[in-house]
């Protein structure tokens, strides 16, 4: 491990590694470093690749937060920067923060998009989907091994797990099917279900009064011992840089409930890739909209 952090360290402005054997593979997830300046692709919650990349410049600085990919175009050229080429890109928000192939000068120097080599840029667009998680952080962790035995808002097993976990297995990830995404806020004392980016369903949620979840994006991976439980992959992350970021094993899914009817239609769209998006902060309408999916953390 020590090795590999000295490599990723070591790369010059347009280097990168790419390992997809390492999970050939799973769900996708991307954490963007602003401060380091990399990018992070994990498969199946394994790192498959890291780079170098360029965030917004001072004035155009790239937002943090949670986003998924609303669009992707492989030869997108910019409406609003007078028709630049944005070879590969995947959009984040529909107001002009992408990943995108780009110059990478060795420092922060665009618009607010993450700009990556073109090689890498090209190896992202091929296994990345509408609905695939984009964190873009001042800290972040690793993802972690989570196994909950049991559905997804309800606690413990309950009578309908056999039945939901008998049709994960016959799903696929969202490529093949709609991008679903539980949105969790304590600040709110709510949770949203999104499908496709537009809220399908809310409830309010029962956590402990006062207590706290953190910012977390725990991604569905598969059934796990032998059916028995749910298998996640959790990725905690911060806005500023330093902070330290932990995910507690478990306790998260534990500690959240719902109405049973929220409950029931968020496992009727159970498939590998979903995703449970947990906050401390609002779901106000300037930070989540029901067209544009991000949880703004700046």
């Amino acid at each position: 491990m020590a090795q590999t952090l000295r490599d990723i360290r070591t790369l010059k402005p347009g280097e990168f590694t790419w390992h997809p054997e390492r999970s050939p593979a799973g769900p996708v997830a991307i954490i963007v470093s602003i401060p380091d300046q990399r990018a992070h692709v994990y498969r199946g919650g394994i790192r498959i690749g890291v780079s170098t990349c360029s965030t917004g410049k001072p004035g155009h600085e790239t937002p943090t937060g949670v986003f998924t990919i609303l669009q992707k175009d492989k030869d997108h050229k910019s409406s609003t920067y007078n028709n630049a080429p944005m070879p590969n890109m995947n959009r984040l928000t529909w107001d002009g923060i992408a990943l995108h192939a780009g110059k990478l000068p060795g420092y922060p120097a665009s618009h607010g998009c993450v700009r990556l080599p073109m090689a890498f840029s090209e190896k992202v667009f091929a296994i990345t989907h509408v609905g695939t998680p984009v964190i873009l952080a001042g800290s972040h962790a690793d993802p972690v091994d989570i196994v909950h035995p049991g559905l997804l808002l309800t606690g413990d097993a309950t009578s309908g797990f056999d039945a939901a976990v008998a049709k994960l297995k016959g799903r696929g990830l969202p490529v093949n099917e709609p991008a679903i995404t539980v949105l969790v806020s304590t600040a709110s004392g709510e949770a949203a279900l999104l499908e496709n980016g537009r809220t399908v369903a809310t409830s309010p949620t029962r956590i402990a009064a006062g207590s706290t979840l953190g910012e977390h994006v725990l991604s569905l991976i598969e059934a796990h011992d032998g059916g028995a439980a749910l298998r996640w992959h959790g990725i905690g992350y911060a806005e500023s840089h330093g902070v330290s970021v932990e995910v507690p094993q478990g306790s998260i899914l534990r500690r959240v409930g719902a109405d049973p009817a929220f409950a029931a239609a968020v496992h009727d769209r159970l498939h590998p890739g979903m995703l449970m998006v947990t906050t401390d902060l609002p779901l106000h309408p300037d930070r989540r909209s029901a067209e544009d999916f991000v949880i703004m953390t700046a």
